[in-house]
């Protein structure tokens, strides 16, 4: 007998309007990574359609959508080479000027001055000579660098110190300005002001709306928001 196929994602409906905060949360294996691989295109859809300004993703290069949209992720990727090499990844051969001018706008800049070699200081491999932060911030400077439309940033704040955590929040609130923004979100106090919530549970999304309306329906955003205040 053939069993019912199973769908990783399921009754997945929304709009994102230009320069709207986004917010998708859940429990962890909700779905919440699963929705932004599809957004990149990471794999396909089986059935309906992803847009971008109205043309189906499915229908662009990976290279035109990849351009279109910048993540900044809790595990951080810096390969060996320069601090510069490093934040011009996404653009390589970008003016010095351009490159410094993203660092500033990340909140990087003066760490980056403080180093031996300044912007020509060699970060090795594995990033060891780097701290989690600042790492945050060199890629977030990249993405400053390449100036896409969309910002996917996932939860960036997480397993840093109080200083820091300020720091980064201040890159990424700069970074967003005047963007459509996809905040993967962990910390619900995070995402308060986001225009839409998207609560996801066993691969769909079971509540969306404000951060107020979604209190007062009382149900599952709520119970989670009042637990990690409880």
């Amino acid at each position: 007998m053939q069993t019912p196929k199973e769908y990783t994602l399921s009754g997945i409906n929304f709009i994102c309007r230009h320069r709207q905060k986004i917010a998708v949360v859940g429990s962890t294996g909700a779905g919440k990574t699963a929705l932004i691989n599809l957004l990149m295109r990471f794999y396909g859809v089986n059935g309906g359609k992803i847009t971008l300004d109205g043309v189906p993703t499915a229908d662009m290069t990976r290279r035109d959508l990849r351009s279109s949209l910048g993540m900044v992720l809790q595990d951080t990727w810096l390969f060996g080479g320069t601090i510069a090499e490093n934040i011009a990844y996404g653009r390589p051969g970008a003016p010095m000027e351009e490159i410094a001018a993203a660092a500033k706008a990340a909140k990087v800049d003066f760490f980056i001055r403080t180093m031996p070699q300044q912007y020509d200081t060699i970060i090795d491999n594995e990033a060891g000579n780097i701290s989690m932060g600042q790492r945050r911030l060199i890629t977030t400077a990249r993405v400053f660098l390449c100036g896409p439309a969309v910002i996917i940033p996932d939860e960036t704040t997480s397993s840093v110190d109080t200083r820091t955590e300020a720091e980064i929040s201040k890159a990424m609130k700069r970074l967003m300005r005047e963007r459509t923004s996809f905040v993967i979100a962990h910390r619900l106090s995070t995402i308060r002001d986001a225009d839409t919530i998207l609560f996801m549970q066993n691969g769909s999304i079971i509540e969306h709306g404000s951060h107020k309306e979604l209190l007062r329906r009382g149900g599952a955003y709520a119970e989670l928001y009042y637990s990690q205040f409880a």
